[in-house]
C-alpha cells in the first residue's frame, strides 16, 4: 500500500466488510477486460459468501479461474475544505482470494441463513425455512476463501 498512513487494522477491515451491504468483484474473464458486478456478500470467519443463479457468465468465468478481487466501501465523503482543497474522506477495503461453489447442504444453508441475518434480521421467523425449502435445489452459493485484506481510510482530523 502506497499510503501507509491510511493503512487500517485487520479488524477495521473485518468490521466494515459486516457493515456493508454489498461488494463488487473482479473477476478475470482472460482477455483485456476484467468482469466486475456487484454481489451481497456476508462473512463467516475467513470466508465471504455470496448467492447466485445456478448458470451464467459469473460462473462461467469462476469455474476458469477462480480467483477473485472484492471491493467493499464504506463512508464515503467528498469535502471542500476552506480555502481550496477537495478532498474525499472514505473507508475502504480490498479482498483477494479464490472462489468455490459450496455444494454441502449444510453449508449452504447456512450461508444463506448468516446472508439473510445480516441483510435482513427483522424477517428471520418461519418463513426462512420455507424460503430454503423452496429454493435451495435452485440456488447457487460460492464461498470465497480470503487471502489477503487491506484496509484503508481517510477519516477527519
Amino acid at each position: 500500500m502506497r499510503r501507509t498512513d491510511r493503512e487500517q487494522s485487520r479488524e477495521f477491515s473485518l468490521a466494515l466488510i459486516d457493515r456493508c451491504s454489498h461488494g463488487v468483484a473482479a473477476i478475470s474473464t482472460g482477455e483485456d477486460t476484467p468482469y466486475c458486478l456487484p454481489l451481497s456478500f456476508v462473512r463467516v470467519e475467513d470466508r465471504l459468501y455470496f448467492h447466485c443463479a445456478k448458470e451464467g457468465r459469473k460462473l462461467d468465468l469462476l469455474r476458469n479461474n477462480p480467483r477473485m478481487c472484492v471491493t467493499f466501501v464504506g463512508d464515503d465523503q467528498p469535502t471542500f475544505v476552506a480555502p481550496a482543497m477537495y478532498t474525499t474522506y472514505f473507508q475502504s477495503v480490498i479482498v483477494t482470494g479464490t472462489a468455490s461453489e459450496v455444494t454441502d447442504d449444510r453449508e449452504k444453508t447456512a450461508a444463506l441463513e448468516a446472508l439473510c441475518r445480516k441483510l435482513t434480521p427483522d424477517h428471520m421467523g418461519e418463513g426462512f425455512t420455507e424460503a430454503i425449502d423452496k429454493s435451495l435445489a435452485v440456488t447457487g452459493v460460492w464461498r470465497i476463501d480470503m487471502d489477503q485484506i487491506t484496509g484503508k481510510a481517510k477519516v477527519k482530523k
